[in-house]
């Protein structure tokens, strides 16, 4: 019998929000983005599920793309941090492998490479996320240098990301989708050229409508939870595809005035009924997540109490009609968002899932 912590990936609910995302704007194709393990999901097991109804998937760099490539997914792979030495632009060439262009070097390293097919090319433009990207000014340059290589595909696609479509209030989004709409506007007047575009993230794609152009790039979204920390009609028709669950696995009893854990930082104000549950910070759950955080044991929440340490917590279950080892536990999932737990901890949601550690096993269903 193996150590019960498990993350159970439900395919269906994975299925029924990408279905979610081409819905809301049916007339473009929507790239899954399936970095960091899909997010902590998994990437090959995730893109495998998608691969029928996806017409690309995203990552971040080369490695995970050649990994993808050697399970079997047969789809164009967007590396959206572009390439990170000139070698790479003939591996992508090589694998159908499309690449997001960044800076001057990824620029010139595409346009002076010597490779067996012109490479499909997404040139990000920085509108105010003032991360990666060409500034407008100076994408201009580089765009009229793509498409007057023979290395390039044609129509080139222009990107763009959003600082703040999570806030619905900001007027950060429309400020940064003015500032595109008018570069591709005076590129379309000077060139007459047909480009294509991509700008939606999740956020874009359940909230702002306008933002919705040739290529939509879902990803929170994806795995099923809110990048929103407020509700959204789209945002909560989605269905969390992870759930961490455990066991309880030791009961104790201690007296009002005991203390629980190391640094002693919770101590019991009556006598109480304490769960030790086999999880962790070595399986993902945060070292930080302060007493009160809530667990589900039986379906009920119960509050974490005491220090969480490498392989267990402590919960009181105190007001637990009936509890007993091997009972089950979720940390996080439909019945109890990972949102929730990521608020309770100063942080956010999109971190607990992607640093999950390969030791929790993935159970994959449906």
């Amino acid at each position: 019998m193996s150590r019960p912590t498990v993350a159970v990936v439900d395919l269906k609910s994975l299925r029924s929000n990408f279905a979610l995302a081409q819905s809301l704007a049916p007339g473009a194709n929507a790239i899954p983005m399936v970095k960091a393990n899909a997010y902590g999901h998994g990437m090959i097991e995730v893109s495998r599920a998608l691969a029928e109804s996806a017409p690309a998937f995203g990552v971040a760099s080369i490695d995970e793309a050649l990994t993808l490539r050697q399970a079997g997914i047969q789809q164009p792979i967007l590396l959206l941090e572009g390439t990170f030495s000139c070698d790479e632009v003939a591996i992508a060439a090589d694998n159908n492998f499309m690449l997001m262009v960044e800076n001057l070097v990824q620029n010139d390293a595409i346009v002076n490479a010597s490779i067996s097919q012109p490479i499909i090319v997404w040139l990000g433009i920085d509108t105010g996320m003032h991360r990666l990207g060409f500034q407008p000014k100076e994408a201009i340059q580089a765009y009229q240098a793509l498409k007057n290589s023979d290395n390039v595909a044609k129509p080139i696609i222009a990107a763009s990301h959003f600082a703040c479509a999570d806030d619905m209030g900001s007027s950060a989004t429309s400020a940064q989708l003015a500032i595109f709409d008018q570069w591709i506007k005076s590129q379309t007047l000077a060139s007459g050229d047909i480009i294509k575009q991509s700008l939606a993230n999740s956020a874009a794609i359940l909230a702002w409508p306008k933002t919705h152009r040739d290529w939509q790039r879902p990803g929170y979204m994806l795995y099923g939870n809110s990048p929103f920390s407020e509700e959204q009609d789209n945002a909560d028709k989605l269905i969390p595809v992870m759930s961490l669950q455990s066991a309880v696995i030791s009961i104790r009893c201690i007296s009002s005035g005991e203390s629980v854990g190391y640094t002693a930082n919770w101590t019991a104000k009556r006598d109480s009924t304490i769960a030790t549950i086999t999880v962790g910070y070595g399986d993902g759950y945060p070292r930080h997540a302060p007493n009160g955080t809530p667990v589900l044991i039986n379906g009920v929440r119960c509050p974490l109490v005491g220090r969480v340490s490498m392989d267990m917590i402590t919960v009181d279950v105190t007001d637990l009609d009936l509890v007993s080892i091997g009972d089950k536990v979720v940390l996080w999932g439909p019945e109890l968002p990972v949102n929730e737990i990521a608020h309770h901890c100063d942080t956010i949601g999109y971190e607990l899932l992607t640093r999950m550690p390969s030791r929790v096993p993935r159970i994959y269903v449906n």
